[in-house]
């Protein structure tokens, strides 16, 4: 099929993408196991279905989800836009890790994640996560020699406050913020979303189906020990049976409506984002082609207001945090989360 493009950022530093791409970090078995070899048929799979925009990250499985997109992008590595990210520090816990936003640590991950990737540029560089000790100007600053070293054509940030933003603007323009924004988490809405919009920073939007409960095929007693989701609050067994009661309302909807639920899910957000004047990328992941197809009858679908506003009541029926540290994401510095 052909997908609908969308640009982010503005020249010289724009990039016109998917508007739906792929998140990687299901290829380092973040969500369950998957191999190699099934990783590059979906990946295969993906690219069949006209998705072009990849995102990855250098401590997603310590640089396995980044082999992996190397691998695949093999002598069509000019077709694709590729993201990765920096500015977490790859040792330590899953879950426990610290930011790192120093320069010296930027510029090494990106030697790294280039030689993992095989290629020597990224189309678009993230801050992972603001360092609490680093003043945001000092990790942007350092990317953006990067940018014109030519190893990276543009940068990002990750979870960062509207403040965050324009500061960091002003040292290098900012292609693109990339935060959770979904049904359930829409903290980003009050503050993040206007601000990108009124800069011309591109948004995009990962977790969009809420780490898999806005989908018609979550299984609330099947979460594996290893799971990462089990270090979040919303799957936490104080708050797990409620929450997926309230995404049954969401797959009830899309039922009526003929969608697939994750569909469904996305079609909100491209709605959302209209309104508010952002210019969006989605990037869910998955493991499974199937699990695509069910979010691609998300991009073009024409979300009735009635729909649009029972999914919006959604949120506030939720129970926990979208984060296990409400000031690791935006919204806990911004007030908008409970610390």
């Amino acid at each position: 099929m052909t997908l609908p493009d969308v640009t982010l950022g503005r020249e010289p530093y724009e990039l016109t993408t998917t508007a739906l791409g792929y998140g990687a970090m299901s290829l380092a078995g973040a969500y369950g196991p998957i191999s190699d070899e099934a990783a590059i048929a979906l990946l295969h799979d993906v690219y069949d279905r006209g998705v072009t925009f990849l995102d990855t990250a250098n401590i997603y499985g310590l640089g396995v989800s980044e082999t992996i997109l190397g691998t695949f992008l093999r002598g069509r590595r000019h077709e694709f836009m590729v993201a990765t990210k920096a500015g977490i520090d790859p040792s330590g816990e899953a879950g426990k890790r610290r930011q790192n936003g120093k320069p010296e640590h930027l510029r090494e991950q990106i030697e790294l994640s280039l030689r993992r990737l095989g290629t020597d540029y990224v189309d678009l560089y993230y801050l992972h996560r603001p360092d609490p000790e680093v003043p945001i100007e000092e990790s942007v600053g350092p990317l953006g020699e990067l940018v014109e070293a030519g190893k990276v054509r543009s940068i990002g940030l990750s979870e960062v406050t509207a403040e965050e933003i324009r500061r960091a603007h002003q040292v290098h323009p900012v292609t693109a913020v990339q935060s959770e924004w979904s049904v359930f988490a829409r903290d980003v809405e009050r503050y993040v979303l206007p601000t990108v919009a009124e800069l011309g920073i591109g948004f995009v939007a990962f977790s969009p189906v809420g780490r898999g409960i806005l989908t018609d095929h979550f299984d609330a007693a099947g979460l594996a020990e290893g799971d990462t989701r089990r270090k979040f609050p919303w799957f936490s067994p104080e708050n797990l049976t409620h929450n997926d009661a309230v995404a049954a309302q969401l797959r009830q909807a899309a039922a009526g409506l003929g969608i697939p639920a994750a569909g469904l899910a996305l079609a909100w957000l491209y709605k959302k984002a209209a309104r508010i004047g952002a210019d969006l990328a989605t990037i869910p992941g998955t493991r499974y082609t199937s699990h695509m197809d069910e979010l691609l009858r998300g991009v073009d679908f024409e979300l009735d207001v009635d729909a649009e506003a029972q999914l919006d009541s959604l949120a506030d029926q939720v129970h926990g945090d979208r984060s296990f540290d409400p000031m690791w994401v935006s919204g806990g510095r911004e007030g908008l989360l409970p610390r």
